[in-house]
């Protein structure tokens, strides 16, 4: 070791050392910040001072303990009530500043549940993200979108429950079209009782709930009597909700270990990188699993890491009674203490035992040593194109992070700015950036756009230095020699003379395979077959696609607005009742002054109001 280094290292330990004397022996948080007050790391203690001291009394600390005091030169400590709130308040504060040396869990989200509503005369069938603040039953959390997106189909042909919202549902006056495919049983329109749809809430209860053995009789004792009273339609009606129930019943997998509220967590280490598998187990069924790419030094034991992200995986989510591990870890007994307080409930967290459990949590860590393995496959894949693009173009320097961006517009229309990131794990889709063109003087001017755009994204990061949107190593343009140009010059007067740029331009008759590159004043052209020349092609179309998928969407936003903004009188509700019962601004153009009348919330003065501006001779 250095002898700068090695000082380094005694100058972060006798900063601990001077903090030491002041402290009291209490739980709480400590955090190391470095000169420019960057949070380097984030730790919790049952006693303050008993923890600092093992960092300057331990003459063998790990490499990555070295690198942290070597760049430690502030101390900061909160004191707690308890080794819980001490937890707590470090879960939060690693979520919040993700410092480089702590063990970060990566691509956190809050997960989607089923709602139905409880105090609603016709409830709906929704799903719901977010705080969990309504009367009414929640079902989850289901592994992702496109799985409770599944589930609510399937139960809308088992149970033929509303999943129009309040607004639709108030202002229909005949069946839409999920009546017709036999959906919806159009209660917005008289035609169930009310009696009988709650009846169908309380079967569709029970079935996510487990009870589905009932459900299933019911239903084929009721086909069976429909066809013997030869009403052979709701024979087929029925038919067709027990077949959704099966298939409901077989792609979720009924649980063999008779799992009513559990998460499986099951961790797999290997190449010094890290998955963790998390199953959710509700109601004795699966309701799909997500996987996780913790960030963490590569020496890291795996039962820190497990605890490190339960104890961040948890620290926005509802945990369950039942948290069952593949392995054992040390602050199990923290863990539970501090769940079951939160929570209001025991939560018992514990490694698999039993044959049953054994076999679910089996699942789980083949699961995630299948995800490793992929995720090290397509990160090498990755390095590998960046390596070769850094060849092809003699570049001097390391590159993890390439940035690139594109704009799209219809005739100066709706002008936006897109940024999408690429590192070595593939597309950073956190660091994806959207961008409305707010000046109306560049609008329809390409290089006016890039540099509102390349100035808004870059100063802010410049003044912050906190901020997540770190300098990317490389720029990757679509454009030509006239796009490189504007950009260089952008940059430079931003300070960024050393950021390098690569502007791609479109080929001959825009085939592809005919790119020009413009990069340090040279022209470089590849072969068709070149996988450096693949490779670009796919930054650029990305950034396309994410360009024009957020114009068409502030497209569409805006054409939205219509003309029924212009009329006075008009707010957001009426607005929405009109566009609902018409179906488009254009209908309710064309329609009648008895038509505009008609619709709820409309009154005669104001139907005349619509009417005249419309056909205002």
């Amino acid at each position: 070791m250095k002898k700068s280094d090695r000082m380094s290292i005694e100058k972060g330990k006798e900063i601990i050392r001077k903090k030491i004397v002041n402290l009291t022996n209490n739980p709480g948080v400590y955090k190391m910040l470095s000169d420019k007050n960057e949070i380097l790391y984030v730790g919790k203690a049952k006693n303050i001072p008993n923890r600092l001291k093992s960092y300057v009394s331990d003459s063998h600390l790990p490499i990555r303990t070295e690198r942290m005091l070597s760049l430690t030169r502030k101390l900061e400590t909160t004191t707690t009530t308890n080794e819980s709130e001490a937890l707590l308040l470090e879960a939060n504060l690693i979520k919040k500043h993700k410092p480089r040396f702590n063990i970060l869990l990566r691509d956190d989200k809050s997960f989607p549940y089923i709602f139905i509503g409880q105090k609603d005369k016709w409830p709906q069938l929704t799903k719901l993200r977010g705080k969990k603040n309504r009367d009414g039953y929640y079902f989850g959390p289901f592994a992702s979108v496109g799985s409770a997106n599944w589930t609510i189909k399937i139960l809308q042909k088992i149970f033929l429950l509303r999943v129009c919202d309040d607004t639709v549902f108030k202002n229909r006056d005949r069946a839409c079209i999920l009546y017709q495919i036999r959906r919806c049983s159009a209660p917005c329109v008289g035609k169930i009782e009310e009696k009988n749809y709650k009846n169908l809430v309380g079967d569709a209860v029970d079935f996510i709930s487990g009870k589905s053995q009932r459900i299933q009789k019911n239903l084929s004792s009721e086909m069976e009597k429909a066809s013997e009273d030869l009403d052979y339609e709701k024979a087929a009606v029925l038919r067709d909700r027990i077949k959704a129930l099966t298939q409901i019943q077989s792609s979720q997998k009924i649980n063999q270990t008779n799992l009513k509220e559990a998460d499986v967590v099951s961790v797999f280490k290997e190449s010094g990188k890290t998955c963790v598998q998390v199953f959710f187990f509700r109601s004795k069924q699966n309701w799909g699993n997500q996987a996780y790419f913790p960030k963490h030094d590569p020496d890291e034991k795996e039962e820190k890491i497990l605890s490190s992200f339960l104890s961040q995986f948890y620290e926005n989510k509802t945990v369950p009674k039942l948290v069952l591990l593949n392995i054992e870890i040390n602050e199990k007994t923290l863990l539970e203490k501090t769940f079951s307080t939160r929570e209001k409930k025991e939560i018992v967290i514990k490694k698999a035992t039993t044959k049953d459990e054994k076999i679910v949590s089996e699942m789980a860590q083949k699961n995630a040593k299948q995800a490793l393995t992929q995720k090290i496959l397509e990160t090498e894949s990755n390095s590998k194109l960046i390596d070769n693009l850094a060849d092809k173009f003699n570049l001097n320097f390391n590159v993890n992070l390439i940035e690139v961006y594109d704009n799209s517009h219809i005739q100066g229309s709706d002008a936006v700015g897109a940024l999408i990131t690429f590192g070595k794990e593939g597309f950073v889709k956190k660091r994806y950036r959207k961008f409305n063109i707010k000046s109306d003087v560049v609008k329809g001017d390409d290089y006016g756009m890039m540099k509102e755009v390349l100035n808004r994204r870059f100063v802010r990061a410049l003044k912050d230095e906190n901020t997540n949107m770190t300098l990317p190593d490389l720029i990757l343009i679509d454009g030509g020699k006239g796009q490189y140009s504007v950009v260089r010059e952008t940059l430079n007067d931003l300070g960024l003379h050393e950021l390098p740029i690569i502007a791609i331009a479109k080929g001959k008759n825009r085939n592809a395979g005919e790119e020009t590159f413009f990069y340090d004043n040279k022209i470089i052209k590849f072969k068709k077959n070149d996988p450096t020349l693949f490779f670009l092609q796919r930054l650029r179309d990305e950034a396309h696609r994410f360009a024009i998928s957020t114009h068409r969407a502030k497209r569409r936003k805006n054409l939205s607005k219509s003309l029924l903004d212009q009329i006075s009188g008009i707010g957001r509700n009426r607005k929405r009742a009109l566009l609902h019962h018409f179906g488009s601004a254009k209908s309710v153009e064309s329609a009648s002054f008895e038509d505009l009348k008609s619709v709820d919330g409309i009154e005669e003065k104001v139907a005349k109001k619509i009417h005249d501006f419309f056909h205002d001779n």
